[in-house]
């Protein structure tokens, strides 16, 4: 009897095969327009709830509300699929840093770390008394920087992945 030996290497598992920052960006985009119409609805809610008739009025509470808002819809859908509807249409999942679904905290812990994409360039606004164009460049830099760092992680996975323990991985079809 004869023995066929294969040189081959064995496919990648599915479940370990990080997407391409472009495809994960692109996902970030379509994010963008659903939380227009998640933002959209909280803020009338807010404004009808406390009969707010002037923008400025509790504008910090609104602002607070808002982030809540945006981290429950997340951490829910992370937590219960792991995939928000862009996700699902990307066919992006994010898991914990070893496969397993996020638990509650890691979820809000990716939730919190993700605002580094936004949060650093808009406090120097008012911090060092920028115009609007130059804080706009600064974050456009630096927008380009934070997705660097899943371009050049070996993992691909974004900083605030590393930090929070988390990655995004491809879904088969």
């Amino acid at each position: 009897m004869s023995q066929t030996l294969t040189t081959s290497t064995p496919p990648a598992d599915a479940s370990r095969i990080a997407p391409t920052v472009r495809r994960r960006l692109a996902a970030l985009l379509y994010e963008a327009l659903i939380l227009f119409g998640v933002v959209f609805v909280a803020g009338y809610l807010f404004s009808t709830l406390t009969q707010q008739r002037n923008g400025l009025t509790h504008h910090n509470l609104l602002a607070a509300w808002i982030g809540l808002v945006v981290g429950v819809y997340f951490v829910w859908f992370w937590t219960h699929s792991g995939q928000t509807l862009p996700m699902k249409t990307w066919r992006l999942r994010v898991v914990a840093a070893d496969g397993a679904p996020l638990s509650t905290g890691r979820a809000i812990a990716r939730y919190v770390l993700a605002w580094l994409w936004f949060l650093p360039p808009l406090a120097l606004h008012p911090l060092l008394g920028l115009r609007l164009p130059q804080t706009l460049a600064i974050a456009g830099i630096w927008f380009v920087l934070w997705a660097a760092t899943g371009r050049f992680d070996p993992q691909r996975r974004f900083l605030h992945d590393r930090l929070a323990g988390t990655r995004v991985i491809a879904v088969a079809r």
